[in-house]
Order: structure tokens, then C-alpha cells, then sequence
């Protein structure tokens, strides 16, 4: 047992949720607190998600108490939840490096773990995955269990409706743990309802009610009279027939902290039949008060003292790109009366934090509901109004129908402020913003623009506001280079690139911030380098001129090669028989796994030099 490991006298002996399965009921309070307290000082150590994981500690307990994993099925939504399942899952000794190159994924994640059954990144996926789960289980008569717990507002999406609508009509066996974090019901916590959770979960009660049913059902009077009788006895128990009405049966709420009392209840639960819907009641944050008082604060945090009471004030920055969007948003909201923004529920990443505050009649946030999140901005945009849809790049692949049916072919003047483009860092593979540029490039009506730097960014922002159509301007994580800022009604031409210096034999057509990374070789090479400025429409006529005098071309971007900016130029090229050599620089065909930005630019050889030796392979 390592020094540290002598802390945590329980948790140094559970590698796999067999040993903790081996311990008396009694122990499991004292392993919660453990597994808390063990959290709380690697995340501090290594950084990461944070207050979600506190408070799933008891219910991650319980549940593999319960249940035979990783026989049993156990999914987890969404994935930042899932830190205390990775420290009981054998991941104990490998917490620190979490997030990093190499180290353990960010989410549960099927290539790391037999645990981990669902690869899982954004939210609202357990529900459908499991009812999935839970036909196959049916078919292979082994008895497998299923339990998907979803939480941290991934109720929130429609996807996770739909799958409840399906469940309820097909009554398979599964259990939905409803994790509610918010609060909004805690008064009906406590030790009465626990008590009448235990009830109506166990077998008396239920074995009860089937029978009544079986025994009424065929007399439609009779069988009408003792459902509303059961849904009105129900009724003044638990806060709401809704899952009823879906034909889930639900027990709670539950305290998500009483570890004993959710074994007691899931395992009654465990064996009862179709689909059934566990309400538990948690506090985000649970047992580090700063974290419990500002969950938002200390929902993902850098490396900390514990003892401290505030997070460590990073070093003096350039504004990020989120930050100058943000800006940007409120100045126009200031010249422009029609202006209204749209976020799902990522007001904080998206830099939304103060226009919100100040501009709260212009501003909607939707919940995790990114389809909705653009339909709800066309219907607008047909009302008259001039709606911004501020969206990271990998969450707007969820809305890839909507983009193109309610928005494009109507060719609606809603502008896109995408976020997080290109390589994103530490998410991983399903936050990396890859494959923007290919899937909207190919869509008619829609401006795409690419912004070098941060004055470029608020240029291209006032002229996608002001354009009379779809407009897209992707940006990326991370601060800008220090550039003075235009004035909110600067706008620049539709089309038009920016060549930054002239050279000779090769052109370096540099899409977005890899600008920076473009301008070694081009100085090095003696190259024209051209800020391209947008992926659609090209600068053609520039591309003809340039065709005319140099013999290389050299594309650059932050997005997957297939089907990008490059390709764009590609197919220009072709088009018109330009007697130019091509080569494309950007991501390769694979998901790009976590680790910081600078890493993976490294790693591809998109980095400054990476750029430098391509180019001076493909010029000889």
C-alpha cells in the first residue's frame, strides 16, 4: 500500500467492484467517504471535472454494490459524472493523469475499460443506448441487468424523451436512475420518503398492484377506477405521474447521499420487471462546500490547494475567443434592437455570461437541446428578428438536419457562432471541433468564415449579422494574439482574402488562426501566404492570379482534411485546370484523442515546424 493509499484504508482495497461487493452493507458510508475524499485530492492534483463527480460518490457505490459489473450494464450520463465509477473500476492508481496525453479519457470510454459500456462525450445518449441494451440482453436469457444513469441535465435534450417514449411501449427491463442535481425538489427528501420508496419498490406493494391489474383488467369500469385510484394514492407520495404516464414505473425522490438507503432500494428495484425509473435526489459539489456553493465555478477546475477557499486566479491573459465573442455580442446588442442570442446551456463556454446579465429579454438559453437550439433561431429569424446561435463546433453536429432544412434551404438570416473549432485539447475525440468545415461546406446559401486573429473574428461576426442569409464563423479555443479591435459596424467583403506577403513558386492558403503556425514556413521559404478569410465562397479570382505565378499550393487548416477548406481549393483547382501542385495540411482521417493543443498540433505536424518540413518535402 503506498503512502498515500495508507489514507484511504477500505478504497486501498477495492481494484474491482468485486471487492467492494465482498464488504458488510455497513462499510459502504465509511468507502463513500473514502472515495470522496480521494477524489477530492487527485482531481486538486491532476485537474479536471469536479463537483458532478462529488456528487455521484454514494449512488456510484451503490450501484456497483448492486449490481454484477461489468457483467451488468452501466451507463453513465453524462460522462463527467463518472469519476468515482472510474477510481472503483480499477482506475484508482491512474486518476492523476486524467485529461492528459496518454492518461485516462475524460468520460467513460469503451477502448479504456470492459466498465466502461458506452464511449460517451456530450449528453442524452444512456436512455436510447440502454433500452438498446436491454432488447439484446432479452434476446442473449442470461439474465444481464441494465442501468443507465442520467443526470447533470441531459434530461434536458429530446433525444433522451424520445427513448423514454420508445421504453415505456416496448417494457423491457431496465432501470433509468434519474440523478437531479438541481435541487428544485429537495424539500421531498428525507427519511419518510425514503421509507415509502423502500414500499413501493418492494415486493408487497408490487406484487400487489400486478395482481390487482391481472385480476381487474378485464372489467374496463372496474380497471379505470382502481388506476386512478392508484394514481391518486400514488400521487401523495411522489411528486409526479409523468414517467407513469409514459409507462415507466417511478419510485422517489431518494437521497442520492443515503448510501444504505439506495442499496436497500435498488435492490428491491433490481428484480422488479420492465422499465422502471429511480428519482434520486443529489447536491453537486456534495461534501466541499465551495464546490456545493458554486457548482458552476467548480463543475471543471484547474490544479488547487483544498484547504484554499477559491480556486487559484490564473496569470493575466489575452482574451479568449469565447471572451471576444461575448463582447462582441453585447455591442451589438446595443446598436441592433432586433438582436437575439441562443445558447444550449452553454452560456459559460460560450462567453454569454454577461450579455445574459445585461441583455436578459435578448437572451435564451434552450437547455441541451441543440436541435431545437437553430429551429428555435429560424422561426425567429421569420418573425423578423436577427438571431445568433453561439454553439461549439462538435455540439452543432447535432443539429446537422435543422441546419440544413430550417435554416439553409430557407435561406434565413441566422448567423452560427461556433466555438471550440479545430483541435479543442484535453475532451478528447468527441469535443475535438474536426469536422466543421466539411459537413457545412457543402451546404448551398451558407457563409463560412475563418478568422486568423481576434480582430478578424468581430469583423467576420458583424459581417455574418449584417448578411441577408446563413453565416457561419468558426473560431477556436484559446486567446487571441493581442490585435487592436474594429469598430462593431466594421464589416469586410464577402469573398475577399487577405494577402499578407508576396513570394515566390509556392502559396501558402492559410484558413483560420493556423495562420500563426503558417507564417515560419512562409518567411522561411520566401512564400506568399494568404489569410483566406472564408471557406465559402473561395476568393477565386485571387486563386486564378496566384495560379498564374506560382506552381505550389499549399492549403492550411485547424479541421479534418477530408472534405474542408483544402478540399475546397481542390476542387477549384480541378474545376479549372489551374497548373498547380496541391498539397493539403490539417487533421488527419481518425479521431484525435486528448491532450493539450499544442501537443496534438505537434503530434499531427501542424505545428509551425510540422507545417515547415511538409512544405519543404512537397516543394523539393
Amino acid at each position: 500500500m503506498t503512502t498515500e493509499l495508507s489514507h484511504y484504508p477500505l478504497l486501498a482495497q477495492i481494484d474491482k467492484p468485486e471487492q467492494l461487493r465482498d464488504l458488510p452493507q455497513d462499510k459502504l458510508q465509511a468507502v463513500s467517504d473514502e472515495l470522496r475524499s480521494y477524489l477530492l485530492n487527485s482531481v486538486s492534483k491532476s485537474s479536471g471535472h469536479f463537483a458532478s463527480g462529488l456528487g455521484t460518490i454514494e449512488l456510484t457505490v451503490a450501484l456497483h454494490y448492486v449490481y454484477n459489473t461489468p457483467f451488468d450494464n452501466l451507463i453513465w450520463d453524462v460522462g463527467h459524472q463518472a469519476y468515482p465509477h472510474k477510481i472503483l473500476t480499477g482506475r484508482r492508481d491512474q486518476m492523476q493523469s486524467i485529461r492528459q496525453k496518454e492518461g485516462l479519457h475524460p468520460f467513460p470510454w469503451r477502448e479504456e475499460s470492459e466498465y466502461d459500456v458506452l464511449s460517451v462525450g456530450h449528453s442524452s445518449t444512456s436512455i436510447s443506448a440502454a433500452l438498446g441494451m436491454a432488447v439484446a440482453a432479452e434476446k442473449e436469457d442470461k439474465n444481464r441487468k441494465t442501468v443507465a444513469v442520467i443526470g447533470d441535465g441531459a434530461m434536458t435534450a429530446g433525444m433522451a424523451f424520445e427513448a423514454l417514449n420508445h421504453g415505456g411501449d416496448i417494457h423491457k427491463d431496465m432501470l433509468i436512475v434519474l440523478n437531479d442535481n438541481d435541487m428544485s425538489i429537495s424539500e421531498n427528501v428525507g427519511a419518510l420518503n425514503n421509507h415509502l420508496a423502500k414500499l413501493l419498490s418492494g415486493s408487497l406493494y408490487t406484487g400487489l398492484r400486478e395482481k390487482s391489474k391481472r385480476i381487474l383488467g378485464s372489467i374496463p369500469p372496474i380497471k379505470e377506477l382502481a388506476s386512478k385510484a392508484e394514481e391518486h394514492l400514488k400521487g401523495m407520495v411522489v411528486p409526479s405521474t409523468f414517467f407513469e404516464e409514459l409507462g415507466f414505473n417511478y419510485i422517489g425522490p431518494i437521497d442520492g447521499h443515503d448510501v444504505n438507503g439506495m442499496v436497500d432500494t435498488i435492490r428491491n428495484m433490481s428484480s422488479l420487471k420492465g422499465p422502471q425509473i429511480l428519482h434520486v435526489i443529489t447536491t453537486k459539489g456534495k461534501g466541499y462546500e465551495q464546490a456545493e456553493q458554486d457548482p458552476i465555478k467548480y463543475h471543471a477546475v484547474p490544479k488547487f490547494d483544498p484547504s484554499s477557499e477559491s480556486l487559484p486566479k490564473s496569470a493575466p491573459s489575452l482574451p479568449s475567443y469565447s471572451n471576444i465573442f461575448g463582447n462582441w455580442l453585447c455591442d451589438m446588442a446595443e446598436a441592433d434592437d432586433k438582436l437575439v442570442a441562443i445558447t444550449p446551456a452553454m452560456r459559460e463556454g460560450s462567453g454569454m455570461v454577461e450579455f445574459s446579465r445585461r441583455f436578459p429579454d435578448k437572451y435564451f438559453d434552450v437547455a441541451i437541446a441543440e436541435q431545437h437550439a437553430v429551429t428555435f433561431g429560424a422561426g425567429l429569424a421569420i418573425g423578423g428578428n436577427n438571431p445568433v446561435v453561439a454553439i461549439y463546433s462538435s455540439f452543432l453536429q447535432r443539429a446537422y438536419d435543422q441546419l440544413i432544412h430550417d435554416v439553409a434551404i430557407q435561406n434565413l438570416p441566422v448567423l452560427f457562432a461556433i466555438d471550440r473549432a479545430g483541435v479543442v485539447g484535453a475532451d478528447g475525440a468527441t469535443h475535438q471541433g474536426a469536422f466543421d468545415l466539411s459537413f457545412m461546406r457543402c451546404i448551398p446559401n451558407l457563409l463560412i468564415m475563418c478568422p486568423s486573429n481576434e480582430a478578424e473574428c468581430r469583423l467576420m461576426l458583424s459581417t455574418g449579422h449584417k448578411h441577408n442569409g446563413p453565416a457561419a464563423v468558426r473560431y477556436p479555443r484559446g486567446n487571441g494574439i493581442g490585435v487592436d479591435l474594429p469598430n462593431i459596424a466594421d464589416t469586410i467583403e464577402i469573398g475577399k482574402a487577405n494577402v499578407i506577403n508576396n513570394g515566390e513558386k509556392l502559396a501558402i492558403l492559410s484558413f483560420g488562426t493556423m495562420l500563426t503556425a503558417a507564417e515560419q514556413t512562409a518567411n522561411e521559404l520566401n512564400a506568399t501566404l494568404v489569410d483566406m478569410r472564408f471557406v465559402k465562397p473561395l476568393d477565386q479570382s485571387l486563386l486564378i492570379e496566384l495560379a498564374k505565378t506560382h506552381s505550389h499550393f499549399i492549403t492550411v487548416e485547424d479541421n479534418a482534411i477530408a472534405g474542408g477548406a483544402g478540399s475546397a481549393v481542390n476542387e477549384f483547382v480541378l474545376a479549372n485546370q489551374l497548373d498547380v501542385k496541391l498539397l493539403n495540411i490539417g487533421l488527419p482521417d481518425e479521431f484525435i484523442k486528448h491532450g493539450t493543443q499544442d501537443e496534438i498540433h505537434t503530434e499531427l505536424a501542424i505545428d509551425s515546424a510540422g507545417i515547415l518540413a511538409k512544405a519543404k518535402q512537397f516543394i523539393g
